[in-house]
Formats: structure tokens, C-alpha cells, sequence
């Protein structure tokens, strides 16, 4: 089910809602950061990029009131893979940028750049070890994902079966602090020193 915007034929940005958000105690797309839902942050970073910006989660993902379309996943099986499964059926033929709920401090710019790559798969790469977010997804690469959710095959596994083009960090730092342009929110403390970076 989606619901919001129409669709346009701007590159579309995906915020991946669907997580428990067990470690820092429900969803984290509501968490409060710095007085707004911290769904937000990514979804304004998108926007500002220029990406039609569209939040995928469960059917049970508890949201705040979004501004852009939201796109409902499968309830089961539970994996990673399946909310960039339903971004990138809905992207058909546009590009495709991936980023999680969690990341307060994404760069438009970054995110720009990232939807005008020709490669298939870009991921970041922090201390040499690939992150499947900011990401930007081709529709190629819609059967490997598939075979992962059938197999329960971890997403970081698929991602490096695909020859992924690693952003190494003296590149990302082009964008600004790779660890911040990559920090998400997992943890109370996440919350916490997120609201200190932001101050």
C-alpha cells in the first residue's frame, strides 16, 4: 500500500522504517531528536538532494505524519533486504538512493551524487568494512535481493557478492565527517550524542 505524492520522475529516496528499533526501545522512526522525529532529518536531507523522498516500513511500523508517499512491506519474512526490494520496485527505471530512518546528519550533497552514479551498487566504506547505507541501488540488482530474503541470507553478504563501488572514506570525507555523514541511531546513547552533535 502506498499512500502520499504522486509519483514523479525525480530520483527517489528511500528511508528504510521497517526496524524493531529493540535496542532503543520502540520504533525508531518516532524517537525524538532535538524536538522532531528523527524520521525526519532523512527525509529533509533527501528532499534538499532533490530525490523524491519515500518512507518504507511494516504494515505495524508506528509513524509520525509524513509529507511524502510511505510504502508498506511485507509483513514477513523479517529482513533487511525487504525494504530495498519495495523502494526499488517502486523506483522502476529511476534511480535509486537508500538511507536509514536513523541517519540524522545525511549530506544533500552527498545524496545528489550518490543518485547520479552510473554503477549499480555505491555503498560507503568505513575502516575498510562496506555499509549498505547511503546507498545508491540499481533495479539490477532485484534478484540477488530476492535470493537473499528466499535463502535468509544476510544483507552485508549479498551486498559484497555485488561487486559493490566502495566510497572509501578519504572520498566520502569530500562530504563532510564520514562518521558522521554515516552515524546512525541505534541506542538511547546514539540519541543522546546525536543531540549533542546537532548542538
Amino acid at each position: 500500500m502506498a499512500e502520499g505524492r504522486a509519483e514523479s520522475g525525480a530520483p527517489v529516496g528511500a528511508v528504510l522504517a521497517g526496524g524493531r528499533g529493540s535496542r532503543i526501545g520502540g520504533a525508531k522512526a518516532i524517537a525524538e531528536l532535538a524536538g522532531r522525529p528523527l524520521v525526519s532529518y532523512p527525509v529533509a536531507a533527501l528532499e534538499a538532494a532533490g530525490l523524491e523522498p519515500v518512507v518504507v516500513a511494516k504494515p505495524d511500523s508506528e509513524l509520525p505524519p509524513l509529507a511524502c508517499r510511505t510504502i508498506r512491506e511485507p509483513a514477513q519474512p523479517r529482513h533487511p533486504a525487504r525494504g530495498l526490494l519495495a523502494a526499488l520496485r517502486y523506483a522502476g527505471q529511476r534511480p535509486l538512493v537508500a538511507v536509514g530512518c536513523d541517519m540524522p546528519f545525511l549530506s544533500p550533497v552527498l545524496l545528489a551524487w550518490l543518485a547520479s552514479a552510473d554503477d549499480p551498487l555505491v555503498v560507503p566504506a568505513l575502516d575498510g568494512h562496506p555499509q549498505p547505507f547511503p546507498g545508491r541501488y540499481a533495479g539490477s540488482l532485484l534478484p540477488a535481493l530476492e535470493a537473499a530474503v528466499d535463502d535468509g541470507r544476510a544483507l552485508r553478504a549479498t551486498l559484497d557478492s555485488a561487486s559493490p563501488r566502495l566510497i572509501a572514506e578519504p572520498e566520502l570525507a569530500r562530504f563532510g565527517d564520514p562518521e558522521r555523514l554515516c552515524f546512525n541511531v541505534n541506542t538511547p546513547a546514539d540519541l543522546r550524542r546525536a543531540e549533542r552533535l546537532l548542538g
